[in-house]
């Protein structure tokens, strides 16, 4: 029986993610219209704050979606509570506190959100948590910005039942939450996708099938085996197609052993479609199969990351090569994309 590429399980984190990423455009719109519609400069300054970050993180959700690798629909649920909340911060009927309150229960279902992907992928699998672990800066961005709208909802709800400011002494507290978070979360606060280039990106890709075809060597269950090649099967899929449309054409004029880069290519998405087409239930000659694939594909990174990466950064500046990663990612996810309206014909 030909091996099934989709899982239900990996599937399932993928509308996960789908979702996160719609309501952070929400966010986004929502944080805009705040800082409109606040009066009290430094509340406004604070939501500008909230806006820069979520433009960041929203940067960040697309690059772990495109290496988690499987595309999917948000919620039709989520979708429709989102787009109420954005509703009602145009409504004037509404009062700046009430806004405030929505927005931060959207907040937090984001927050939540993220921390159920990374409770998953711990369940499901290790290259998983590879994929998304740029997440991790969003999960805790959302936390501070939490504990900040509290501190909004408090001064704002003092000022509309007494017509005064609350006492600053609130903030106090807030900041102590904030920086024990940002404790916890160390340097990758800081760390945007912007910052990666094109070598960053493709040694994620790296770092992932590394990690599936380990957990390929640790299992002899036929399940286990199918669903990790499943992954292994679409990784490499978009993975070498995206290089063949953007990197290796940019590449070609610094790099001799480039034909030797496309060739290796092409015998894997041969070897690819050929182990496709096996039983999985032949553990001992599908694992015997993979093996040979997990070979032939060490020995193609290897040459990437010791021969083309120093190519690259002699031949590329900083910015060419961050906007190479982008061109990159941008064509990965349009492969995935195209993956998923097949699917669903």
């Amino acid at each position: 029986m030909p091996v099934q590429l989709e899982d239900n399980k990996r599937t399932a984190i993928a509308g996960k993610l789908a979702e996160m990423k719609f309501l952070q455009n929400v966010l986004i719109a929502n944080e805009q219209a705040l800082v409109e519609a606040c009066p009290d400069r430094d509340l406004s300054n604070r939501f500008e704050a909230f806006l820069r970050d979520d433009r960041k993180n929203l940067g960040i959700i697309d690059t772990v979606i495109v290496q988690y690798g499987i595309k999917a629909e948000p919620n039709a649920l989520i979708q429709k509570e989102a787009e109420e909340v954005e509703k009602m911060m145009q409504d004037e009927d509404l009062t700046l506190f009430e806004k405030v309150s929505k927005h931060e229960l959207l907040k937090h279902t984001q927050a939540m959100a993220g921390v159920l992907v990374h409770k998953a992928a711990q369940v499901v699998g290790a290259d998983i948590a590879v994929a998304i672990a740029p997440l991790n800066a969003v999960n805790f961005e959302n936390r501070a910005h939490e504990e900040q709208l509290k501190g909004i909802m408090e001064s704002l709800s003092t000022l509309e039942l007494t017509g005064k400011p609350a006492a600053q002494g609130l903030w106090a507290g807030v900041q102590d939450t904030i920086a024990a978070l940002s404790g916890l979360a160390g340097g990758i606060i800081s760390r945007s996708d912007h910052e990666m280039s094109i070598c960053d990106l493709i040694r994620l890709d790296h770092t992932k099938v590394n990690t599936l075809f380990g957990q390929i060597r640790a299992t002899e269950d036929p399940q286990q085996l199918e669903e990790f090649f499943g992954q292994i099967y679409q990784d490499l899929s978009a993975h070498a197609e995206a290089e063949e449309q953007v990197l290796y054409p940019a590449v070609q004029p610094y790099y001799n052993d480039i034909q030797e880069l496309y060739d290796e290519q092409a015998e894997m998405k041969q070897t690819l479609a050929q182990i496709k087409a096996m039983n999985c239930k032949d553990v001992v000659a599908f694992k015997a199969a993979l093996a040979r694939l997990e070979t032939a594909v060490d020995i193609h990174m290897e040459e990437e990351e010791a021969e083309m990466f120093p190519r690259i950064k002699e031949s590329f500046g900083d910015e060419q090569q961050k906007r190479m990663a982008t061109e990159f990612k941008t064509a990965k996810s349009q492969i995935q994309d195209d993956r998923l309206a097949t699917a669903d014909r």
